[in-house]
């Protein structure tokens, strides 16, 4: 498997407008030269599909399989955004832009102000989807061109602040539970020129509930591998078809686990909490900041990375940061090395300490990302 990096998850969007033949819009990615201006563009996330996942998933996915040995397909290695979790990425796929000018920083996040928690998978209408999330997405841009774009997602999807946020000015088609996916997918393919968006969270799923590697986690790698080739047979001749990942993951072990709310040292001087157990975003009691980062940094060192917001702007990891989106970076920002994960069982519902796969982090085995090209 080749490792060059060749683009992020910003540009797949732009790319696939490109191949529409969208004025304006920029092919990072160089997919124009060698699939050709299109009709149609389908673009499928795979919801946990990391780079350094793809061998262990070809055991149960022949059409992965082929993939990694160059048969078919063009297969190319991205990274996504950070944090590496899935509202983030979501937004940055449909937007093109950086977290840190979109603004949805995280799974949850503090909304400036309050003591709130915004969990982003939950949002509904408070904050308003647009002033919470202001850019507009390749959707809209796509819709002002006169190219149709239809998103087809979940029917619970439908009416949450995150879909409002990420798919607006796409046409939204549900799908429900049951229904043949594939499909679905490809009667919208078929119906009229433009760009199609499918999701699929089987595998990340999987791999929170079970871990990766374990029997369902492969068992939904065949089912995606067979979602995956059902759309590849129908790709109708003036269509391209795009694959790509929000994030990978990793399996964390009881014994690099720590809870916050377990521990006094790392309490101590907390107004709230945010962020995921991978990625951490402390909110500090006025004047606690510098203790709180003294005390974070003893307690996990080798372990994590304690940044000041200040810091963990400088380090270029959320991209530029819009001043007004600031303050939803934590005062501190703790940021996992290698397979820790910080709990906090006071703040957070309980099935988070239960899971097994996590991500966030800036890791390889959570950045990069792969994107998988077909031509109709």
């Amino acid at each position: 498997m080749c490792s060059v990096t060749t683009g992020s998850i910003c540009d797949v969007l732009p790319a696939a407008a490109a191949l529409l033949g969208v004025s304006g819009a920029v092919d990072k990615l160089g997919l124009v030269e060698p699939v050709g201006r299109v009709g149609r563009v389908l673009v499928i996330l795979v919801d946990g599909l990391g780079w350094h996942l793809l061998p262990e998933l070809a055991c149960d996915a022949p059409l992965l399989a082929t993939i990694l040995a160059g048969a078919t397909g063009r297969l190319s290695h991205l990274v996504c955004a950070f944090p590496s979790t899935t509202p983030t990425n979501l937004v940055s796929l449909t937007t093109g832009a950086q977290p840190g000018e979109h603004g949805i920083l995280g799974f949850t996040l503090n909304v400036p102000g309050t003591d709130t928690v915004l969990n982003h998978i939950r949002w509904r209408d408070d904050p308003p989807h647009t002033q919470w999330q202001p850019l507009p997405t390749w959707f809209e841009r796509l819709t002002r061109a006169g190219v149709e774009a239809r998103a087809v997602l979940p029917e619970w999807f439908l009416g949450s602040g995150l879909t409002a946020a990420a798919y607006r000015g796409a046409q939204l088609r549900p799908t429900r539970h049951g229904q043949d996916y594939a499909s679905q997918i490809a009667v919208e393919l078929a119906a009229a020129p433009g760009l199609v968006y499918g999701y699929t969270a089987e595998l990340d799923t999987a791999a929170h509930l079970f871990g990766i590697g374990s029997e369902q986690w492969h068992a939904a790698a065949s089912n995606i591998d067979n979602l995956l080739t059902r759309l590849v047979e129908a790709l109708p001749t003036d269509a391209a078809l795009l694959v790509t990942a929000d994030h990978g993951g990793l399996n964390v072990p009881a014994d690099a686990r720590l809870d916050l709310d377990a521990d006094p040292r790392l309490r101590a001087g907390i107004r709230v909490v945010a962020g995921e157990p991978r990625v951490r975003y402390l909110h500090t009691q006025p004047g606690a900041t510098g203790d709180v980062l003294a005390s974070w940094r003893e307690v996990l060192a080798g372990r994590a990375d304690v940044h000041s917001r200040q810091e963990a702007v400088a380090t270029g990891l959320f991209g530029p940061v819009t001043p007004r989106h600031l303050p939803r970076i934590g005062d501190v920002v703790v940021i996992s090395r290698g397979e820790t994960a910080v709990l906090a069982t006071g703040h957070e519902p309980p099935e988070t300490a239960r899971l097994i796969g996590f991500h966030g982090a800036a890791t390889d085995a959570e950045m990069a990302i792969p994107l998988i090209a077909f031509a109709g």
